[in-house]
């Protein structure tokens, strides 16, 4: 059995890890930390079944790193960059599902986000957690950087176009992620009454922290593939959970419809998570809620060279915790669907 604990539990994404890892028949959790609810039972934050919630949380301090043989932190960025430090120094492998392990460069991170990177050796051994994209550097990974929803969305629907070399001028990527996406900390936007019936756009164009996550993963895939940069932007919709990007891209001279399915049917032909839709569908959230999957559905507009992809997937499966576990399958050399489907 592998051995884990959850710092951070009381989110929304700590509650969905430990409804997946309560299933999962390689995994023991062996603690849960939560600062502000430390000494209560889980079912006393959260209203879960008796078999999710006898388990008392306890300090971070109180937490024994050594104990375990993996952690999952979540915690929001800059507050993860010491509790997974100090996991790592306690021997314990590590998915952070913050953002502060997932930008290569540290100056990057801290223009994004505005705190200065503290350990900038556990940056460099940092693996960005796409199984599509990064399976075999993940399976010998010590620390994986659990990607965020929206990049999750964005790259695997754009990665067989970047690979291919395909990505040319601006891509609009218009994003909708569901309420808990916002997290469970309380702010004036995800309020009942300001998000149902309602509609947000919220840092558009080049302004949202995600940006330079997506355009990292897909440069890597073709560093030669030219000028292109995307312009995002995300909303808020008044649903719980859920993910749909809807992506605008204008394909290179020659390059014709069939060939773009033919690409991404071979590119995710083996990949248990994601899934092409037959022509003339698209994505849309029912297709991937409560899952772990992605659904990619392409729309050739007739008569110009844009393609239109949708791509859905659970802002809390594929988005976070789904994602976090078919990581931590991959790291321990399990099968990737374990517990999962």
């Amino acid at each position: 059995m592998i051995k884990i604990g959850i710092i951070g539990a009381t989110g929304y994404t700590g509650l969905e890890l430990l409804k997946l890892l309560s299933r999962h028949p390689a995994a023991e959790v062996t603690w849960l930390t939560s600062e502000q609810s430390a000494g209560q039972r889980f079912g006393d934050v959260f209203p879960v079944a008796p078999a999710l919630g006898d388990q008392v949380l306890v300090a971070s301090a109180s937490a024994d790193l050594a104990g375990v043989d993996l952690v999952f932190c979540c915690l929001p960025h800059a507050a993860s960059q010491g509790a997974v430090a100090a996991a790592r120094q306690a021997g314990a492998k590590v998915v952070d599902l913050s953002a502060d392990f997932r930008l290569h460069d540290p100056a990057i991170y801290e223009q994004w986000y505005g705190h200065s990177h503290q350990h900038h050796d556990l940056l460099a051994q940092a693996v960005y957690g796409l199984p599509e994209l990064h399976r075999a550097e993940i399976a010998a990974a010590d620390l994986v950087a659990n990607p965020g929803c929206y990049p999750t969305s964005v790259i695997l629907g754009l990665a067989p176009l970047a690979r291919a070399g395909w990505l040319m001028g601006p891509i609009i990527a218009d994003s909708k992620s569901g309420v808990s996406g916002a997290g469970r900390s309380l702010s004036l936007g995800a309020h009942f009454v300001e998000a149902n019936e309602n509609l947000s756009p919220y840092s558009i164009g080049r302004t949202h922290r995600h940006l330079p996550e997506m355009e990292q993963e897909l440069r890597l895939l073709n560093a030669e593939s030219g000028m292109w940069h995307v312009i995002f932007s995300p909303h808020l919709v008044p649903i719980s959970r859920g993910m749909l990007s809807t992506l605008y891209v204008t394909l290179p001279e020659g390059v014709e419809p069939a060939a773009v399915r033919e690409c991404y049917a071979a590119m995710y032909a083996d990949e248990p998570f994601v899934y092409l839709l037959k022509p003339g569908r698209v994505a849309t959230f029912a297709h991937t809620a409560h899952t772990n999957t992605c659904a990619i559905g392409l729309t050739p507009v007739p008569g110009t060279r844009t393609v239109i992809i949708t791509s859905s997937i659970d802002n809390l499966g594929k988005g976070a915790s789904g994602q976090a576990v078919q990581n931590m399958n991959v790291m321990f050399g399990l099968g990737e669907t374990v517990g999962l489907m």
